[in-house]
C-alpha cells in the first residue's frame, strides 16, 4: 500500500514538472515570437505613415501638421478605400473572423484572414483612420499562441492543459500590446483584469514575462521614449485628489456613453459589399474633418498629446470641437465596417473632457496646469469605458513615464469612474430589461 501511494505522488510530482516545463517553454518561446511580430507591426505602421503623409511619428511629432490637407485627404480616403475593400474580402467568404474572447472560448482563428485583419487595421490606422492600433498586437498574439498550441500538441513533453492553454492566449494578447506601446505591467495587466479576470501567482507570472520578453523586442525598434509626452511631468501634489474627487465621477458617466456607442456601431457595423460605400465615405468626411483639424487622425496620440502639452486655457474652444469630431470620427469609422481598439480614442476623449473641466475648476486649484487636468480626465475615461481601472492607470502611467505621485491620484480617479460607469451601465441592463418584459 505504501509503495502504491509512493508511486502515485511519484506519477504526479512528474506530470506537474512536465506541464511546468511545458508553460516555460511556451512562454518563452511566444514571447519572442510575438515580439518579434509586434516589431514587425511596428515597422508596418511607420512605413505606412512615411509613404502617405510623410510623417515619422514619436512623442515630439505626434500629428501629421506638415503634411499639406490636400495629402492628409487623400491619405486617409485611399486607405479606408482599401482597408474596406481588405474587410470585405476577409468577411464575406470562407471561415468568418474570430475575437480574442471567442477564441478564448475555443474557437480557432484562421491565421491568413486574421494576419490580413491585422495588417488591414494597422494601414488603416496608418493612413489617418480614427481607430486605435492597439487591436491588431492582441489578435496577431493571440493567433500566433494558437498557432504554436496547434503545432506542438502532438509532442507529449510540450502539451499543455485547456487552462494553460487558455492562460497562453490572454498572455498572448497583453504581450501584443506591450510589444507594440513598450509597456509589459499593462500588458500582464490586461490578460489577468480584462480576460482571465483571475489573479494568481501563475497567470501573473506567466502574463508578465511573456509581456515583459515582448516589450523587449519591440523596444528594439521604438525604443524607450514616452508615448505621451507630458508638459512638465514633475511630482503631483496630493490636491489632485480633490479633483479626482470631481472629474472621477463626470469621466464615468462619458466613459460609459462612448463605451455604449462604440458597441453600439461595432454591433450594427455595415456588412458585406456595403463596406464598398462605406468606407470610403468614412475616408472622405475624416479627410474633410482633417483639412482643418489634422489631429483627429490616427488612433488618438495626436489629440491627447496636444492636450497635454497645454498650459492655460486659450484654445477651449478649438479641443471642445476637436473632442466631439475625434468622437464622431471613431464612431463612424466603427460603424462603417472597420476594425479597431478603442483605448486610445478613449485617452483622447478623455484628455479633452479633462482640459475642459479645468476652465470652471482652475480658480479654485490655483498652481494646477490644465495638463494635469487633462492627464486625470484621460486615464478615468479609459477606466469607464473599458471597465478595467488597474489597467487603466497603469498604462497611462507606464506609456506617459510618470512619476510615482501620480498612482494615487489615478487610483482614486480610475476607482470613482469605473464604479460610477458600472452603476450607470447595470441602471442601463436593468432599464432596457425591464422595457423587454413589458413588450
Amino acid at each position: 500500500m505504501a509503495n502504491q501511494n509512493e508511486q502515485s505522488l511519484a506519477a504526479e510530482f512528474k506530470e506537474e514538472e512536465s506541464a511546468f516545463w511545458s508553460l516555460g517553454i511556451a512562454t518563452i518561446v511566444l514571447a519572442v515570437v510575438i515580439g518579434f511580430a509586434a516589431l514587425l507591426l511596428s515597422l508596418f505602421l511607420e512605413h505606412v505613415e512615411v509613404l502617405f503623409l510623410h510623417f515619422h511619428e514619436s512623442f515630439r511629432h505626434y500629428s501629421p501638421n506638415s503634411a499639406s490637407p490636400l495629402r492628409r485627404f487623400l491619405s486617409v480616403v485611399i486607405g479606408s478605400t482599401i482597408a474596406g475593400f481588405v474587410w470585405w474580402a476577409i468577411r464575406s467568404r470562407g471561415r468568418k473572423i474570430v475575437g480574442i474572447n471567442a477564441a478564448l472560448k475555443g474557437d480557432e482563428m484562421p491565421p491568413i484572414k486574421t494576419a490580413l485583419n491585422v495588417l488591414a487595421q494597422m494601414f488603416f490606422v496608418g493612413t489617418g483612420g480614427s481607430v486605435g492600433r492597439e487591436l491588431a498586437p492582441r489578435q496577431a498574439g493571440v493567433m500566433l499562441a494558437q498557432v504554436y498550441q496547434k503545432k506542438t500538441a502532438k509532442w507529449r513533453f510540450l502539451k499543455l492543459s485547456q487552462e494553460d492553454q487558455k492562460l497562453l492566449l490572454a498572455a498572448a494578447a497583453g504581450a501584443g500590446f506591450a510589444g507594440v506601446y513598450i509597456s509589459p505591467i499593462t500588458g500582464m495587466l490586461f490578460a489577468v483584469e480584462l480576460l482571465l479576470k483571475k489573479a494568481s501567482v501563475k497567470t501573473i507570472s506567466v502574463s508578465l514575462i511573456m509581456s515583459t520578453i515582448a516589450a523587449l523586442m519591440g523596444a528594439i525598434v521604438k525604443g524607450f521614449d514616452p508615448y505621451y509626452a507630458l508638459s512638465k511631468a514633475d511630482h503631483f501634489s496630493l490636491i489632485l485628489l480633490v479633483v479626482s474627487l470631481i472629474i472621477g465621477p463626470i469621466a464615468g458617466i462619458f466613459g460609459a456613453w462612448a463605451k455604449q456607442a462604440f458597441a453600439w456601431a461595432q454591433k450594427y457595423q455595415a456588412k458585406g459589399k456595403w463596406l464598398w460605400l462605406t468606407m470610403p465615405l468614412v475616408g472622405v468626411v475624416t479627410g474633410l474633418t482633417a483639412w482643418a483639424f489634422p489631429y483627429v487622425m490616427g488612433n488618438g496620440r495626436a489629440t491627447a498629446q496636444y492636450a497635454f502639452l497645454q498650459t492655460d486655457h486659450h484654445l477651449l474652444y478649438f479641443f471642445i470641437a476637436l473632442g466631439l469630431a475625434k468622437f464622431v470620427m471613431t464612431f463612424l469609422s466603427l460603424y462603417a465596417g472597420g476594425t479597431g481598439g478603442t483605448l486610445t480614442p478613449s485617452i483622447a476623449l478623455g484628455s479633452v473632457l479633462g482640459l475642459v473641466a479645468s476652465v470652471p475648476l482652475a480658480p479654485l486649484f490655483p498652481g494646477i496646469s490644465p495638463w494635469q487636468f487633462a492627464l486625470i480626465g484621460a486615464v478615468a475615461l479609459l477606466a469607464a469605458s473599458q471597465q478595467a481601472p488597474l489597467m487603466a492607470m497603469f498604462m497611462v502611467f507606464e506609456i506617459s513615464h510618470l512619476d510615482y505621485s501620480a498612482l494615487i491620484i489615478f487610483a482614486l480617479a480610475v476607482a470613482l469612474s469605473s464604479s460610477t460607469a458600472k452603476i450607470y451601465l447595470n441602471w442601463c441592463d436593468r432599464r432596457a430589461a425591464a422595457k423587454s418584459k413589458l413588450s
